[in-house]
């Protein structure tokens, strides 16, 4: 759909991208309540309704702009006011694009069963995205992106890890200060850690989703680190306006502008990928039957090449998949790194706690080798070879603490969230319209007494202990599995398909780090950063630092 399909929009256009930023900016927020006032009289009525009260209303003559304006920054308190004041009950929370559903957590496993049909999850994380500005609609109308996780990268995880971890060795020596650290431990350098980890994990996916030599083409690599952060900056920079003011505030955002020419220098990195494919389709068949033999990079298995083998029509030209390329990279760098720095500064903020997962990780390295060696890089110092399912699975400490940042620092507040396709109405009566978003109040509820014992003291081993507490619960309570109380990677059958990916890289990640380096907060008087909060969206510190050094025995 283009935006500019008429000659209003085309005329808006025209004169918009020649006005300063701050101009234009004060203009739309001047006319901005008068243009929603009067959108919402003229489709008044022609729809129906929710009829669950909403939180938020300072007075009766609050503007319900004022009220959807404040949940842009004011989200957190909202949220919390109202499950605190209306415990167990649903509530309507108003954004400028949606009203939000917030049911209590006991209707979970009720809409868990209801098809994604009427319920989806898709319909709601794409739409936060804004899709047909961003040249992403396809989105909307196909799951191969969803489908090859499903299929191809869980169900052969750990050869992928494998694949993954020699790129991070590769990394290692380049994304890290080590010409800054002295071998004794005695200098303490800065260190962007969030960006440090952005830097290895998008070369660790770039191996898994396009393989060799893209992985180590740093154009690729900057598309995908830079297309996550502009492509989340665009979309929430527009959702801070109503919707029917996107065409005006659409040309104006640099961080779209960014999104659309990244998308156009993908075409020629994942195109280039798509034609050696295809060359390679017929001696690759001649491999399988024995006929020939293939070199290490025409033999790599990449999810690029599931993806190419099984879409059709317009999933597989050159737009379409080198976009699909770019959003897998949304999930699998931005959140991951997010994940792993949220880890990193709790540890920081309970140094404590050091010396718990330190021990783990040396133990496990005194029978399989240091874990930069895991995953077949025995050539780099003997004695390793292992396989990262080894390593990743003995990590049971290590898995708790992820569980128990995750708890405390989920990416969303509000999860997990689904588009309402059609009219929906629930077992109690309880009436869902056409396009309501509905959601949970995720933090809120792993934050509560009635959910987790001392839900405020930050305890890591709180769920390493539920795994001991008997042997039917040992491959219970483990990072990546869903359950009603574990909500950060979604529920259900619309759960995050690539999540075990996500939480062995981060493993595997840091206990390397955990290994050869020690951290601490480069402002120790300032304490742990704080997350802020955009819509529902949570906001690491990007400002924050840290300071490390070699780890000496």
């Amino acid at each position: 759909m283009n935006p500019y399909a008429n000659p209003f929009h085309l005329a808006i256009k025209d004169r918009i991208e020649h006005l300063s930023y701050p101009k234009t900016f004060a203009l739309i927020l001047i006319t901005s309540w008068f243009l929603s006032t009067t959108a919402k009289w003229l489709t008044n009525g022609k729809r129906k309704k929710l009829t669950i009260p909403t939180w938020g209303y300072r007075s009766w003559f609050e503007p319900t702009l004022l009220l959807q304006a404040r949940f842009v920054m004011g989200a957190r308190q909202l949220v919390h006011e109202a499950y605190t004041k209306m415990p167990n009950m649903p509530f309507v929370l108003k954004r400028y694009d949606a009203d939000f559903l917030i049911l209590p957590i006991r209707y979970l496993d009720e809409l868990r069963l209801i098809p994604l049909s009427k319920l989806s999850n898709k319909g709601a994380n794409v739409a936060n995205l804004v899709p047909e500005y961003h040249g992403i609609t396809f989105l909307l109308t196909n799951n191969l992106h969803v489908e090859v996780l499903r299929k191809k990268l869980t169900p052969e995880l750990w050869k992928f890890i494998d694949s993954a971890s020699t790129e991070l060795s590769h990394g290692w020596d380049i994304s890290l200060p080590h010409s800054q650290l002295s071998a004794n431990g005695n200098d303490w350098v800065k260190i962007d850690f969030e960006r440090t980890v952005r830097d290895l994990v998008s070369r660790m996916t770039a191996k898994v989703f396009l393989g060799d030599p893209a992985c180590r083409d740093e154009t690729w690599l900057g598309i995908s680190v830079a297309f996550s952060i502009d492509l989340f900056t665009a979309s929430f920079t527009m959702k801070m306006f109503p919707p029917w003011m996107y065409p005006v505030v659409a040309p104006l955002i640099p961080a779209r502008r960014r999104v659309l020419k990244q998308l156009k220098a993908a075409r020629g990195i994942v195109g280039e990928q798509m034609r050696k494919h295809a060359s390679l389709k017929e001696k690759r068949a001649q491999a399988a039957r024995g006929e020939v033999s293939l070199t290490a990079e025409e033999a790599q298995d990449t999810l690029l090449d599931w993806m190419l083998d099984h879409g059709k029509g317009e999933e597989v030209r050159v737009e379409e998949m080198s976009a699909r390329q770019c959003v897998l990279t949304l999930a699998s760098i931005h959140t991951t790194a997010s994940q792993a720095a949220n880890m990193m500064f709790d540890l920081c903020e309970h140094p404590q706690w050091w010396e718990v997962l330190q021990e783990e990780v040396d133990e496990i390295a005194k029978e399989l080798g240091p874990p930069g060696l895991a995953g077949g890089m025995k050539e780099e110092g003997g004695g390793g070879g292992v396989s990262v399912k080894e390593w990743c699975v003995r990590l049971e400490k290590l898995d708790s603490f992820f569980q128990e940042t995750q708890r405390r620092e989920p990416p969303i507040m509000l999860g997990p969230q689904r588009l309402a396709q059609q009219d929906v109405t629930l077992k109690d009566g309880t009436f869902i319209p056409r396009g309501t978003r509905v959601a949970f109040p995720m933090l809120e509820h792993q934050m509560d007494p009635q959910t987790y014992e001392n839900p405020n003291e930050y305890d890591p081993m709180r769920f390493y202990r539920k795994r001991h507490e008997s042997p039917d619960q040992m491959h219970l309570h483990m990072a990546g599995q869903t359950h009603p109380n574990v909500l950060g990677f979604g529920y259900g059958n619309q759960a995050c398909p690539g999540r075990q990916f996500a939480v062995a890289e981060i493993k595997l990640i840091m206990a390397r780090m955990l290994y050869e380096f020690e951290f601490k907060f480069a402002d120790e008087k300032k304490g742990r950063p704080k997350t802020g909060y955009i819509n529902e969206m949570a906001m690491t510190d990007w400002n924050a630092r840290l300071l490390m050094r070699k780890r000496v025995r």
